[in-house]
């Protein structure tokens, strides 16, 4: 008996949208893309085995990938990774139910598009930086310099709170300085959960592509002003992953 099959749920996009002729999805090899209508809504899909684990990370790159490349072209609604219904009659379901909701948040998301901001702090600028401010600190740092970790744990522990602490305020401030940079050129922001304990910023922002060029303009300067202590990454254009999905119009 063959192996039975669903569709994998990738994005909600208006119908006129069409797949490009490369375009891949996930699974091993990976899926045809293809697009399911109904009425002026669809949903890119692609073919997989409801036994075939999903979840690889070229899985999840492919998953961005198709969801990024089409929201430099047309709004989309990213659907939860790893959704799989069982055929064309649910992802038609899924539209009629919904559309609504689906309708007005294409709409809203039109020409607009993400960019996320993600910077690290150099960790020994960091604790250069402020070893040379708090003498409590930089007395600390002198005390466990040279001696075993077991007879100076202790000062070990407090100086990694003072360190901890710092990098806390310094990054409230990183982002709070970010935002207020991009100031209106943003529609929105999103400020996320940093990925690593060094993360000095890490904010998305939803953004209108006629301000991209300033938006871009105003990152890069304020990464050149922090050149020495923050290495800091632009990401996009990318599909509006922090502020909206399919399912959190559902749910």
């Amino acid at each position: 008996m063959a192996d039975e099959t669903g569709l994998f749920l990738y994005g909600i996009v208006p119908s006129d949208v069409e797949p490009t002729p490369d375009a891949t999805g996930v699974g091993d090899p990976p899926g045809e893309v293809d697009v399911v209508r109904h009425g002026d809504l669809a949903v890119l899909v692609s073919e997989v085995g409801l036994e075939e684990p999903i979840g690889r990370p070229a899985d999840l790159t492919a998953y961005q990938t198709l969801l990024d490349g089409t929201a430099e072209v047309a709004p989309v609604l990213p659907v939860r990774f790893g959704t799989v219904v069982t055929g064309p009659d649910a992802v038609a379901d899924l539209l009629k139910a919904h559309h609504e909701q689906f309708a007005a948040a294409l709409d809203e998301f039109e020409d607009r598009t993400q960019y996320t901001v993600h910077g690290r702090f150099d960790e020994q600028q960091l604790i250069g930086g402020l070893l040379a401010e708090n003498p409590d600190a930089a007395a600390l740092a002198e005390q466990v310099r040279g001696r075993p970790e077991i007879e100076s744990r202790e000062q070990r522990i407090r100086l990694g709170e003072m360190i901890a602490q710092a990098v806390e305020l310094r990054r409230e401030a990183e982002n709070r300085a970010l935002i207020e940079a991009v100031g209106e050129l943003a529609v929105r922001h999103a400020p996320r959960q940093p990925s690593d304990e060094l993360d000095a910023v890490n904010v998305a922002f939803l953004v209108g592509v006629d301000e991209e060029e300033e938006f871009v303009g105003v990152l890069e300067d304020f990464a050149a002003q922090r050149r020495d202590l923050i290495r800091t990454r632009l990401l996009g254009p990318l599909a509006p992953y922090d502020f909206v999905s399919a399912h959190q119009l559902v749910e």
